[in-house]
């Protein structure tokens, strides 16, 4: 173990990146435990980080009133952070406050500080009040009703973001678009596989090796834990007021390593324990109306190539056009429409077409890709290749929208 130069900050952890099935220092099973450990990772957050604790400590204070802790673990920022947090403690008698020198990195600070902790549920919560604090109690009542974990997710009921641009909205779904084709049992498991604001039961994680990559570690928790029950709590990203934003390519590129690597490691991420909630009605409606797309798709098709002789591309291309504008019609009015019901404005309703024809649009791709190497790599007949590639994206299209939802969000 590693012992800071001041007693009154937590002793870093060492070792791997392992929690612990009993809190430190409790070796006794009638001893009594705090309730919640909230890990507070921060790295140059010397304007946000009193008001952080301030109204995580006013807000805990009313609904677990001396039952939680409040750690920072501080990567050794420049601007003293660590320092700041640390003059606090005489205030906040919940705080605690870690620093560390010799690691750096957002996902094992937050296990760092899960080490140390001594709480039953662990959580994680970003020190620059872009996720807001609010919603912990709503994360608390998940996990008090039997959750395993409870993630505050940007894509459910209530959730949001409030001015991100265009290109990290795109960047943000193709990163949860590209979970589900690599790593679907696990990513697949949230609406929000990205978000780095939730809570755990310690038993969930307990004496799991965690081998993060980047700064998200939710897949991580998911996929190397043994989490059963998952809630999901929707929350509004709210914009940075102070400090600077540490959103990088870098990060996204080590999202995808992460994929990969748990794609790619052995033990429980393929052998995943879940309650499967099939929604086969919404299937099956959903099968009906691909069903009726095919029909629309190939009359399109055969129209195209043999009374316009339009070529092979285009003729797919366009044809699957018109059979997207036809799903989503039935989709929107049927399949989801318990969804659509509660949002009618046709604002919604275009966004939700723009959602559903990108998604779609990666499955006519996909269509013209399978169908000219069917008909001109091994010569099977045009129709059937083109069967074979409607069933395929078909597939695609299910699984993708069903994972992503049918709704949208507009955050006033």
């Amino acid at each position: 173990m590693k012992t800071n130069s001041s007693s009154s900050l937590l002793t870093v952890p060492t070792g791997l990146l392992k929690i612990s099935e009993l809190p430190p220092n409790d070796t006794s099973t009638s001893a009594e435990s705090i309730y919640l450990s909230l890990v507070i990772p921060t790295y140059k957050e010397r304007d946000n980080i009193k008001n952080v604790v301030s109204i995580l400590s006013q807000l805990l204070d009313e609904s677990i009133l001396g039952n939680y802790e409040l750690i920072v673990v501080d990567d050794d920022s420049p601007d003293r952070t660590w320092e700041i947090a640390q003059s606090l403690m005489t205030e906040y008698p919940q705080l605690r406050v870690m620093r560390r020198q010799q690691e750096r990195g957002l996902s094992s600070a937050v296990i760092r500080g899960w080490q140390a902790a001594t709480g039953n549920v662990l959580g994680v919560i970003d020190g620059d009040l872009q996720h807001p604090p609010e919603v912990l109690t709503q994360l608390l009542r998940s996990v008090e009703q039997g959750a395993d974990l409870a993630v505050a997710s940007r894509h459910v009921d209530g959730g949001g973001v409030s001015s991100w641009s265009v290109v990290r909205r795109l960047l943000s779904r193709g990163a949860q678009m590209l979970g589900l084709v690599i790593l679907p049992g696990v990513v697949g498991r949230v609406s929000d596989p990205m978000s780095g604001y939730f809570m755990v039961r310690r038993s969930a994680i307990a004496n799991a090796t965690l081998n993060p990559v980047g700064y998200k570690i939710l897949l991580e928790v998911i996929g190397r834990g043994k989490v059963d029950q998952v809630a999901e709590v929707g929350y509004v990203f709210r914009e940075r007021k102070e400090g600077e934003s540490k959103v990088t390519w870098k990060q996204y590129i080590d999202y995808i390593h992460h994929l990969v690597r748990l794609r790619l490691s052995t033990g429980r991420v393929g052998q995943l324990r879940r309650n499967v909630n099939f929604p086969v009605g919404r299937f099956f409606r959903f099968g009906l109306v691909g069903f009726s797309g095919v029909f629309v798709d190939l009359t399109v098709f055969h129209l195209l190539r043999t009374v316009i002789n339009l070529g092979l591309t285009r003729s797919t291309i366009l044809s699957a056009g018109v059979a997207i504008i036809n799903n989503f019609l039935w989709n929107d009015l049927w399949t989801f429409g318990d969804i659509s019901q509660r949002q009618r404005n046709p604002h919604q309703r275009f966004k939700r077409f723009l959602k559903f024809s990108a998604i779609c649009l990666a499955g006519v791709i996909l269509q013209a890709l399978i169908i000219n190497f069917l008909y001109n790599v091994l010569g099977i007949n045009q129709y059937l290749a083109k069967l074979i590639a409607i069933a395929v994206a078909t597939i695609w299209n299910f699984w993708v929208n069903l994972k992503l939802s049918w709704r949208v969000t507009d955050v006033k």
